[in-house]
This record gives structure tokens, sequence and C-alpha cells, in this order.
């Protein structure tokens, strides 16, 4: 089954743009978030919205099918800009019927190059051990630690991620009960939970086998992710058309 891309008019017939992806990792503008209304793609006839956070993740394969909004790196730019492009959905009674969160990750023992979906996804940031609060766990909000993922895609496989703000490498891997790290989910799924919109996470695992010696350890698999993050979206547009968001 072919993802169709959106006409370029939302539902009501605005005009919409996807914000600026700004420039290389390393040199990454903020994103203009108020540059009016995020793309919301047609999946199945369905109303996606999808982010990704950094230029080098979105290839052509992904191109040909998605307008993602372009977050930035780590959890306070994704947090920031998730929130801000949700604020103007909802505002234009636009509000997408789920939100899809894909790009790269790491992992020491997943397949280099294959593509995961979250089953789980906590912050590896919030440690307030010190007080008697189980590690995770933020004081005073009636969450838990992991914050389980409900919409599951058949046919991909399934793996518990952890979001934090640092690059994990090496060593770093043996503080974390997960599969997979990445720096945005986690933000992207509290946002959603803001708007009561379901949130699916899908990554790509880039790194992680050997500990990281620079720039090009993780764009290395990046054009592979980008090939098999395409096919899982073909199998996203089936699951879709069969009735994952009723």
């Amino acid at each position: 089954m072919s993802l169709p891309r959106l006409d370029g008019n939302g539902p009501q017939g605005e005009s919409v743009m996807s914000n600026d992806a700004g420039e290389a990792f390393g040199g990454l503008r903020s994103p203009r978030i108020g540059a009016g209304l995020p793309v919301v793609d047609r999946i199945a006839g369905r109303r996606l919205l999808f982010t990704m956070a950094a230029p080098e993740e979105y290839g052509p394969a992904l191109r040909a099918l998605i307008s993602p909004v372009m977050t930035g790196i780590g959890p306070v730019e994704a947090a920031i800009s998730v929130t801000a492009a949700l604020t103007r959905l909802e505002a234009a009674r636009a509000l997408p019927e789920a939100v899809v969160c894909l790009g790269s990750a790491g992992s020491r023992h997943l397949e280099q190059g294959g593509v995961y979906q979250a089953r789980s996804v906590g912050w590896r940031d919030m440690d307030v051990s010190a007080l008697g609060f189980a590690r995770g766990l933020t004081p005073g909000l009636d969450l838990p630690a992991e914050l389980a993922l409900g919409l599951q895609i058949p046919g991909i496989p399934s793996a518990s991620l952890s979001s934090g703000a640092a690059i994990v490498s090496g060593a770093d891997y043996d503080t974390i009960d997960a599969d997979m790290v990445d720096m945005e989910t986690h933000a992207v799924c509290r946002a959603c939970l803001g708007f009561a919109v379901p949130m699916i996470g899908l990554r790509g695992i880039s790194d992680g086998a050997e500990p990281l010696t620079g720039f090009m350890d993780w764009t290395r698999y990046l054009a592979e992710i980008d090939r098999r993050l395409a096919a899982a979206l073909e199998l996203l547009a089936v699951a879709v058309g069969e009735g994952l968001l009723d």
C-alpha cells in the first residue's frame, strides 16, 4: 500500500506548512514554531502528525512519504515544538488522530540499522532517588516511570525505550534498563498526553554496538534507517486501514 502525501490543505481548506528543518546537526537552528499550521499527513484516510528531530534522519525515502514537524535535538526542543504544534492544531480544531515520533536511537544489543517500535518509554534524566523516590518518577505527577505505548503496529518488533538529554555510549549503557535510547520520544509522549492524542514511537538503531568516536558513527546507518522507516510506514498504513486507531 502506498502512502499518499497531503495535498497542502488542512481539513477546512486552510493553507498549511511544515516547520523549518534548520541546518545540519551541530548548527541546527531552533525550529520556527510560529510559522503557521504544521502539516498533518493523511495515512489510509486518517490524520497523523509526524515528528523528527534532525534533518540527517529525514532521508529521501521518508521525504517521499511524510512532512514531519522538525523539532530540533533533545527533550526541551521536542517538548516545545510538539506542544506548540498541537496547540496551533487544537486552536484550528484540527488535532491529529495520532502522533508518530520517528528517527534514530542507540542500542548495545539490538540490530544495528534495524527498526523497532517503542512499547514503553521512560525519562532517564529524572532521578530524585536521594529523596526516596524511584528513579524515573517525577514527584507530584501521577504517572509511572515507564509510559506504556498502547498503539502497536503488527509486523514491527517492539522494544523498551529510554529518553534523555545526553548521548549514550559505551559503558553508559550499563546504567540504563531499556533496550534502546534516544533524546526526544518521552518529551513528545508527554506533550501528546496533554492533548489526549495517542503516540507511536518508531526508531532505527544507528549506533551502540561500539563506543562512539565521532559524528560519522551516528550517521553510518542513517541511509538504511531511512529506507527501513519508510517500509515501517507502509506497515503503519496497513494497520491504520485495518482499524489501529479505532
